[in-house]
C-alpha cells in the first residue's frame, strides 16, 4: 500500500509543525508549506527544509514548499506539483494563520490584524479548493482544519473568533458536498499547546499539562486511519474528546484534557448538514 500524501499548511513552527512530524512518523509523505525559509526570518525559529528534514528524521517523507498563502498563485502551484508528483492527495491540514498577539481592543490594534481572515480563513478555502478534485480522484480522504475554543468563548479578539467559528462552518459545509465522494472535513479544536511562541512567552511552570503539536497530529492520522472516517465528517470536535475516543495519547503517554465545562463546546450539527 503507498504512503498517505499529506499536506500541512503553516507548518514551519507551533501546531503545524507538530501536526506534520505527527503524520511523519505515521509513515506519511508530508508537503509542509509557509514563508520561513530562513532561520531568522521569525525571532521564533522555524523553516519550511528544518520541518521537513525532522519529517525524514521521524520515518516519513518530507517536502519543503515555501508558500504565501496570501497569494492563490503560489496555493495553485503547491497543488499542481502534488498532482504531478502523485495524482493523488490522501489529507489536507488547513493551519495557516497570520496572528497578530495584542491585549488590545480592536479598535486599538493595528488594522492588520484582521489579516487573519485572509490567512487563515479564506487561505482555508483556497487551499481546500485545490485540493479537493485531488482528494475526490483518491477516492477517500480528509480535510481538517485546526479550530480552537475561541469559536465559541472569547479568546485573544474579534478576528480571531471570527477565523475560528468561520473555519468550523467551512468544514461543515464543504463536508456536506463531499460526502459523495467519501472525503471527510473537520474542524479539530486543540488546548493550550507547548510551542515555541509559548515557551517564550511563558514562564517553564505554566507549560505544565499543555498539549504537545504532535498531539493533534497523532489525532489527525488515527482519525485518516479510522473506518469510521466518513461519521465524524461535517463536525467540530475537541482534540482531547477526540483522541480519547480514538486511544490516542500524547508524547509522554497523557490523555490532554478537555476544556468543555469552562471555555465551551462546538455547536451540533443542523440537520441540513448530516448525513
Amino acid at each position: 500500500m503507498n504512503a498517505p500524501i499529506a499536506v500541512v499548511t503553516g507548518a514551519t513552527r507551533g501546531a503545524g509543525k507538530g501536526i506534520a512530524l505527527a503524520l511523519g512518523t505515521a509513515g506519511m509523505t508530508v508537503y509542509v508549506t509557509g514563508r520561513s525559509q530562513a532561520g531568522g526570518d521569525s525571532e521564533y525559529g522555524g523553516t519550511v527544509a528544518e520541518t521537513a528534514r525532522l519529517i525524514d528524521e521521524a520515518g516519513g517523507h518530507g517536502i519543503a514548499v515555501p508558500v504565501d498563502h496570501a497569494d492563490d498563485e503560489q496555493v495553485a502551484e503547491l497543488f499542481a506539483r502534488v498532482e504531478k508528483d502523485h495524482g493523488r492527495l490522501d489529507l489536507l491540514v488547513n493551519n495557516a494563520a497570520k496572528v497578530l498577539a495584542s491585549s488590545a481592543k480592536f479598535w486599538e490594534r493595528p488594522l492588520e490584524t484582521v489579516d487573519l481572515i485572509t490567512v487563515g480563513l479564506r487561505s482555508h478555502y483556497v487551499a481546500s479548493y485545490y485540493a479537493a478534485p485531488l482528494l475526490i480522484a483518491n477516492g477517500r480522504g480528509l480535510i481538517v482544519n485546526t479550530g480552537h475554543y475561541g469559536a465559541v468563548s472569547y479568546h485573544v479578539g474579534p478576528a480571531y473568533g471570527a477565523q475560528k467559528a468561520g473555519a468550523d462552518k467551512m468544514a461543515a459545509d464543504m463536508a456536506k458536498e463531499l460526502r459523495p465522494h467519501k472525503v471527510a472535513a473537520v474542524s479539530i479544536w486543540m488546548g493550550g499547546l507547548d510551542t515555541e511562541r509559548v515557551r517564550a512567552l511563558l514562564p517553564a511552570a505554566a507549560l505544565a499539562g499543555r498539549e504537545t503539536p504532535q498531539f493533534t497530529g497523532r489525532v489527525i492520522a488515527a482519525l485518516y486511519a479510522s473506518s469510521g472516517l466518513l461519521g465524524y465528517s461535517g463536525r467540530a470536535m475537541i482534540g482531547a474528546e477526540l483522541g480519547a475516543e480514538l486511544g490516542v495519547t500524547d508524547l509522554d503517554g497523557s490523555s490532554p484534557r478537555s476544556a468543555r465545562h469552562t471555555l465551551g463546546a462546538p455547536p451540533d450539527l443542523h440537520p441540513t448538514l448530516k448525513p
